[in-house]
C-alpha cells in the first residue's frame, strides 16, 4: 500500500539524517514514551500502531509510527481555543479517527466546499493575519469523535461540528491559533500527509 511504502522510506531517511539533532530526537522521544503510556492506559482497547498527535499548545501534528515520530509539521486550531460544544469555533480534543480523505487530484489551494471541488483556486496569503474567511483547501480528512459525550454524540460530536484537518490559503497564520475549530495545514504539507495515511487512522488531539 502507497502510505506504509512510504512512511517506511520516511523512517528509514530520519535514521541516518543529520537534520534531525539528537536533542530533537531526545525531546521527541520523551513526548512518545508519555503519548505510549497515556494511550496504553486510558484507551487500552486500541492499538495504536500509527497514528496522529496533535499538540494544541504547541501547535504541532505528528505522525507517529512503530514509537518513533515520522514526521511532524506545524499547524493552526481553533483561535478560541480547545471545547468540544457545537457552535463553539473550538478544537475538540481526545480521540478521534480520520472517517474521509477527500480531494485526492484537487489542485494544490483548490478550494473544497462540501466534499466537493468547486473548480476556483485560492489565492495563498502569507500575512499573519486573516485574509480568505475560513476556506477549505487542496485536501481534508474528515475527524470522527470515538469519545461518547466528549467528541461524539449529542451537541459534541467532531463529525457533526465539521471538524478536519484541512489545507488553508492563510499559511502566514500556521503555527499559531486561528482557526474555527479544524486543524489547518500549509498546501504541501496536507498533501504530503495525506499520501501517508489511510482512513481509520486515529487522530489524538490533547491540549498540551
Amino acid at each position: 500500500m502507497k502510505w506504509l511504502t512510504t512512511i517506511t522510506l520516511l523512517f528509514c531517511g530520519l535514521l541516518f539524517s543529520s537534520s534531525n539533532p539528537a536533542s530533537e530526537r531526545k525531546k521527541e522521544s520523551a513526548m512518545v514514551s508519555f503519548l505510549t503510556e497515556y494511550l496504553d492506559i486510558k484507551y487500552k482497547e486500541h492499538r495504536f500502531e500509527t497514528y496522529l498527535y496533535v499538540a494544541a499548545k504547541k501547535q504541532r501534528l505528528y505522525l507517529i509510527s512503530g514509537n518513533e515520530v515520522i514526521r511532524s509539521f506545524p499547524v493552526s486550531t481553533a483561535r478560541k481555543g480547545i471545547g468540544q460544544k457545537s457552535g463553539s469555533f473550538q478544537t475538540p480534543v481526545g480521540l478521534h479517527k480520520v472517517r474521509e480523505k477527500v480531494g485526492d487530484t484537487v489542485p494544490v489551494l483548490g478550494i473544497i466546499r462540501e466534499k466537493v471541488f468547486t473548480g476556483s483556486v485560492a489565492n495563498i496569503n502569507n500575512k499573519p493575519q486573516a485574509g480568505s474567511g475560513d476556506v477549505i483547501t487542496t485536501r481534508v480528512m474528515h475527524l470522527d469523535g470515538l469519545e461518547s459525550g466528549v467528541n461524539k454524540g449529542g451537541d459534541c460530536d467532531s463529525y457533526n461540528r465539521g471538524i478536519m484537518i484541512h489545507g488553508t490559503p492563510d499559511e502566514g497564520l500556521i503555527g499559531r491559533p486561528a482557526s474555527h475549530g479544524c486543524v489547518r495545514m500549509k498546501n504541501q504539507d496536507i498533501i504530503e500527509l495525506f499520501d501517508l495515511i489511510p482512513a481509520g487512522t486515529y487522530v489524538v488531539i490533547l491540549n498540551n
